[in-house]
């Protein structure tokens, strides 16, 4: 994955629930692209971001032997942009989960405000479907997960740390 669009876990409770904030910055290209001359984040990206909170959510359930993308997103609403200088917390919770996908819904706040919700559909791809082997190269995703803080705050459903699966 080139880019991640959550910068910090703040919680993460397995078969549960994440949380996790974006920090919106001008720096970002994106933001003087999408609409020249009133910067914001593009929508699609807090869908994003919301999107791999989940997916990861959904992966560390399965133990990291399913390959998740997010396959539709069902419902997305937004009640305001997200400016330069703006910090958005993200909150998925899982609500389904069967062999074949995941269903999750999501919700970003600004300031307490209520932000976006969506729902999001994730599917399992299978080998020989789309791509052959793992998403990430090894180690790869393990990196990014610490960068983001996950094992500081990640619980398995009895509040016990969870630990680096040698799998990533």
């Amino acid at each position: 994955m080139r880019w991640m669009w959550v910068d910090r876990f703040t919680e993460f409770v397995s078969g549960s629930h994440a949380s996790g904030v974006k920090n919106v910055a001008l720096d970002q290209d994106v933001l003087d692209e999408y609409c020249p001359g009133f910067p914001y984040l593009p929508p699609t990206l807090i869908i994003e971001g919301m999107a791999q909170l989940g997916g990861i959510l959904v992966a560390e359930m399965f133990d990291w032997d399913k390959r998740v993308v997010l396959a539709k997103v069902g419902r997305a609403e937004f009640y305001f942009p997200a400016r330069p200088g703006d910090q958005l917390q993200y909150r998925v919770q899982l609500d389904s989960a069967q062999g074949d996908g995941a269903i999750a819904s999501g919700t970003s706040h600004l300031d307490g405000a209520l932000q976006a919700k969506i729902e999001l559909m994730f599917a399992f791809l299978d080998d020989g479907k789309f791509v052959d082997g793992p998403l990430f190269k090894p180690g790869d995703l393990a990196t990014m997960l610490r960068l983001m803080n996950l094992f500081h705050v990640a619980v398995d459903a009895d509040g016990n740390p969870i630990k680096i699966s040698n799998k990533l």
